[in-house]
């Protein structure tokens, strides 16, 4: 259950939800054709490399 509790903690950092908004906002707008669908993929690849990068980076 600890594991879990820290988890969750994990997941509420500022970054995470940072991370997440963007992702949500971009998909959004994406599917309601007020932006490209190629420019969604660049927004959210950088978003996720960046987040996985500095989760790896923490952790080494």
């Amino acid at each position: 259950m600890t594991n879990f509790i820290k988890n969750l903690a994990n997941l509420i950092k500022v970054k995470t939800i940072v991370t997440f908004v963007v992702l949500i906002v971009f998909g959004v707008l994406s599917l309601r054709g007020q932006i490209s669908p190629d420019n969604v993929m660049i927004v959210t690849s950088t978003v996720i490399a960046f987040y996985f990068g500095t989760q790896h980076e923490r952790k080494e």
